[in-house]
């Protein structure tokens, strides 16, 4: 921009300390839509829609979504207010260090980063599951001669294709995603409308309202279906389903950047996208809920009878409806994927960027560059490599035939992205009135509800890194690393060399946010001393 005409976005971005870089392209639906299409319901309702039926069954899933659902949104609102006071690329890690410090900026920044990897690559692999069953069902002899057979290996064949692809996407124009991301949207939208209603014309038969709201189910091997065991151990693992996919909303932060109006336009796209995606998911799983009237092959363990897994959505489909719908709704989720995949890479790359603008990521130099069109073309391509990295896993089989790999990097973004997202809520809550909010705010109900989002994310982490059946424990006869959620080991190891690395060096280097402002004195709205350099 001409030094002689400034947007108030660069004021705002100046005052914060930041030159503004990224190209500011994208108008607030377009910010709503990243975040739309990143909790995507063609997406999470498909894939982990297994994890919920096996631990609890019918009531995690039409019980359990509307009241995790109320919970997110609560989290929502208080990372809205954030956003409205500091819309920059960094986001939450930037929230974090400006409220309690550099330490609690790094370790909120590495977080994320990691979350944000683990959810990228949660999501090309879930892609690449339906892609592999979309072919499939085009071919009677696809799944057992390609790749010898192994569907492990095809899906992870597929996986590494779509990442290529979704990076090339990106590296491609800024102004590119923000069109994939708008026609996202109305693919959401229209594509859940359309299963919807194959599920309500499709199928000969649907279950009753009893069925699915009071109908327990527990495949996990854990106890029995009414026992305390169901209730405070398998029930609550069925949440994951809703608590992976209602995440990944910080897009609309790390794109603040690159939007027009971003102290609120970036807020609204937080809370909004999870409000519709909460209404579009339940209405969508309920209609899967009433057509899984086959429940003795849904809940089937033999490959023969069911081969898509005991839980697994596509068992419920394959069951109630005929070949050509069947492929219908898949090709439908898969192709929503593939947008929710493209998003995730977009979100994970600007985090990235901004993390690395502050030199808290070895090799800081490369990540923080952009290109003559304002993409972080480095950054992409080092989020695509650690996401096929941690998803390396799951070309292993756990005994029980079930995606274990799978559910353990959901687990890891989960934990990375809920526990860097408390991190600064707590934060806001600690300053207490002092606080500066931005145009959009809480006001005084930010004391209620930043308790309340702090503690359920507290309650979801412990769950989520414990095993998912008797195989994953250590001490059980049919333990096997296979069957393990390999979730806190990897945050462990995290946790572990991030505080080594902190106290050995980073702690004498690494200040926070760095300003590099180098704009005339009137884009500085703010006082020089206000710029965050610690």
């Amino acid at each position: 921009m001409p030094d002689t005409a400034p947007t108030d976005d660069e004021s705002v971005l100046a005052s914060l300390g930041y030159k503004q870089e990224l190209h500011r392209s994208w108008s607030g639906f377009s910010n709503f839509a990243i975040s739309f299409s990143i909790i995507s319901i063609l997406a999470g309702c498909f894939t982990t829609f297994g994890q919920a039926w096996n631990n609890g069954g019918p009531i995690a899933i039409s019980l359990g979504w509307p009241v995790i659902s109320a919970f997110i949104l609560i989290i929502g609102f208080c990372m809205a207010e954030l956003v409205s006071a500091y819309p920059t690329s960094g986001g939450i890690y930037w929230w974090a260090a400006k409220l309690g410090g550099a330490k609690a900026g790094y370790y909120t920044g590495w977080l994320n980063l990691v979350g944000l990897v683990a959810i990228l690559a949660s999501v090309a692999y879930g892609a690449a599951i339906y892609l592999n069953t979309f072919i499939d069902l085009f071919s009677d002899s696809y799944a057992g001669s390609f790749l010898g057979g192994n569907y492990l290996y095809q899906q992870f064949f597929w996986f590494a294709v779509l990442m290529v692809l979704i990076t090339a996407v990106n590296i491609f124009s800024s102004h590119l995603l923000a069109v994939i991301n708008n026609v996202s949207v109305w693919w959401h939208v229209f594509g859940a409308l359309i299963v919807v209603l194959v599920l309500v014309f499709g199928p000969d038969s649907h279950q009753s309202l009893s069925f699915v709201f009071t109908e327990r189910i527990n495949n996990a091997g854990i106890g029995g279906d009414s026992d305390w065991s169901f209730w405070f151990y398998v029930l609550p693992l069925g949440f994951l389903l809703t608590q992976y996919t209602i995440t990944g909303y910080d897009a609309s932060a790390h794109l603040s950047e690159e939007t027009q109006g971003a102290a609120n336009a970036a807020a609204k796209g937080i809370w909004q996208s999870i409000l519709y995606s909460a209404i579009g998911g339940w209405i969508l799983l309920l209609a899967f809920l009433f057509a899984a009237t086959n429940t003795d092959l849904i809940n089937s363990i033999d490959t023969t009878v069911n081969p898509y897994g005991p839980g697994s959505v596509l068992a419920v489909l394959a069951s109630s409806l005929s070949p050509g719908l069947l492929k219908l709704v898949v090709f439908i989720s898969m192709s929503g994927q593939i947008y929710c995949s493209t998003a995730c890479m977009t979100s994970t790359s600007r985090m990235l960027f901004a993390f690395s603008r502050d030199r808290a990521v070895p090799g800081s130099s490369l990540w923080s560059k952009v290109d003559v069109k304002g993409v972080p073309r480095n950054a992409v391509l080092a989020g695509a490599a650690a996401a096929v990295v941690l998803t390396l896993p799951a070309l292993y089989k756990s005994p029980s035939g079930a995606p274990t790999a799978f559910y353990a990097v959901v687990s890891i973004g989960v934990i990375g992205l809920y526990l860097a997202f408390a991190i600064p809520i707590y934060l806001r809550w600690k300053a207490g009135n002092s606080w500066q909010p931005g145009p959009w705010t809480l006001g005084s109900k930010y004391r209620w509800m930043c308790l309340l989002a702090v503690a359920e994310i507290a309650v979801t982490s412990v769950y989520f890194i414990l095993p998912f059946g008797p195989a994953g424990w250590p001490p059980n006869d049919s333990f096997t690393w296979t069957a393990v959620n390999y979730a806190p080991i990897v945050l462990v190891v995290l946790l572990g060399g991030l505080y080594i690395w902190w106290h050995v060096s980073v702690k004498n280097w690494f200040t926070g946010p760095r300003s590099n402002v180098e704009l005339p004195d009137r884009l500085i709205e703010a006082p020089a001393e206000e710029t965050p350099t610690s």
